[in-house]
């Protein structure tokens, strides 16, 4: 699930685990060409395509606190200063969680909460503050000794935290059992927990994790033109999609300029910036409640199929302003999952408890489990329709069902393996 430079046309970093570790794969082909810090807000597209200026008059994400788990945070960026709260390095390598050892972590934290000063990221969600867990990569684990359980164990301090919403801009190839009961004991204790989707469409398209566990919003990538990207993963387990090309991110580790960037790890923190301008506004709302909205608010194609979840873009792309402008989207019940419909990290619910104790309701079907559109096949335009007023996105679903990911029981062994969404 490695996220990838554009105009460094090569493999960025990226993260997984199995028991624990996270792998990204790193290395650019090529030198980038030089971009001072006053580019980065020219190559911010999305903002204008989602009316973000209308947004902020109304929500800006205060009183939101994001986890950010990833590579760290550098809170020392022009566009981080006063953004970055005291969070925890679980990787156990050198340096603490203010050390990133990529620039990774950082750009997933501007992308959230950046003021946009000095030339910065603009932060979809600018007055959001951000908690930084470092979590190893596999370059990290190779070189150092680390915490083999640090994503694991980030998870649940981050859900142990003050922080309601978690992004996780990384994966593995490999299903882990801890991990899922840690993405479960995230949502147990009331925390909206995006994940993504991976970037190896083009590839094998194999299922990504944590985005792949049921109780993780799996968040997929989309281009300028509101089409699903070619190398975003697809799959019944996707949610949602936000914008995930052209985005600007730090080249590399010394923070020296940006680079344009592509992948599903710049998709998640614009869905979890869209989480805590929705939650900012409704600040008595539950997770279930902020992501039911996200889910009906959505954009989707005009041909898009009544009660379908389409296999490449979930419930559609992502759009906080048909909400916040508009009021699209009802919270419902506060108690119920629209995730795992299950009784979960409401405020009757399990919060603070334990998954397991989570019960279905069989009356309503979950809302991610929808059918998928089956309308096309994997190459055909299903639906597309635009609203500006909000989005300013054309939203297209693509037909086709994913195959169905079988997982066999049982533990697997640890494999270092990390990449970032």
């Amino acid at each position: 699930m490695t996220a990838r430079t554009i105009e460094a046309r090569g493999v960025r970093r990226g993260l997984g685990t199995v028991a624990a570790l996270v792998a990204l794969t790193a290395g650019f082909v090529g030198a980038a060409p030089a971009a001072h810090a006053a580019d980065a807000q020219s190559m911010q597209w999305y903002l204008d395509a989602m009316n973000a200026e209308e947004i902020w008059k109304t929500s800006t994400g205060k009183g939101i606190t994001v986890a950010v788990i990833d590579t760290g945070v550098d809170p020392s960026t022009p566009s981080l200063k006063g953004q970055v709260l005291k969070g925890w390095d679980a990787s156990e390598a050198e340096g603490d969680e203010t050390d990133d050892y990529s620039g990774h972590g950082t750009t997933v934290a501007e992308l959230i909460a950046g003021t946009g000063e000095g030339g910065g990221i603009k932060g979809l969600a600018p007055d959001a503050k951000v908690i930084p867990y470092r979590v190893s990569d596999t370059e990290l684990q190779n070189e150092q000794k680390v915490n083999a359980f640090d994503m694991e164990q980030a998870i649940r301090a981050a859900a142990d935290g003050d922080a309601q919403v978690i992004n996780i801009s990384m994966a593995t190839d490999f299903y882990n059992s801890p991990m899922r009961r840690a993405v479960e004991y995230a949502q147990a204790k009331g925390k909206l927990l995006f994940a993504g989707t991976g970037n190896n469409a083009d590839k094998a398209n194999k299922i990504q994790y944590p985005a792949g566990y049921a109780a993780a919003v799996a968040v997929a990538a989309t281009g300028k033109d509101g089409k699903v990207a070619p190398y975003s993963t697809h799959g019944d387990f996707v949610d949602l999609a936000a914008p995930g090309s052209e985005i600007p991110m730090w080249c590399d580790e010394q923070l020296r300029s940006y680079c344009r960037g592509e992948g599903t790890s710049y998709a998640t923190p614009l869905a979890s910036a869209s989480a805590a301008l929705i939650w900012s506004k409704n600040p008595d709302w539950t997770a279930n409640q902020v992501l039911r909205v996200m889910f009906e608010s959505a954009g989707r194609g005009e041909d898009w199929k009544e009660g379908t979840v389409s296999n490449y873009l979930g419930h559609g792309i992502v759009r906080p302003g048909a909400h916040i402008n508009r009021g699209v989207g009802a919270p419902g019940d506060p108690d119920m999952s629209p995730l795992t419909n299950t009784r979960v990290g409401g405020k009757e619910g399990t919060a603070g408890g334990d998954a397991s104790s989570a019960t279905p309701d069989p009356s309503a079907p979950a809302s991610s489990q929808a059918p998928a559109d089956t309308s096309g096949d994997d190459t055909v335009v299903a639906g597309s329709g635009a609203e500006s007023d909000d989005s300013g996105l054309p939203v297209w679903a693509i037909g086709a069902a994913a195959a169905v990911v079988v997982l066999a029981g049982g533990a697997f062994a640890v494999v270092r393996k990390r990449r970032s969404a």
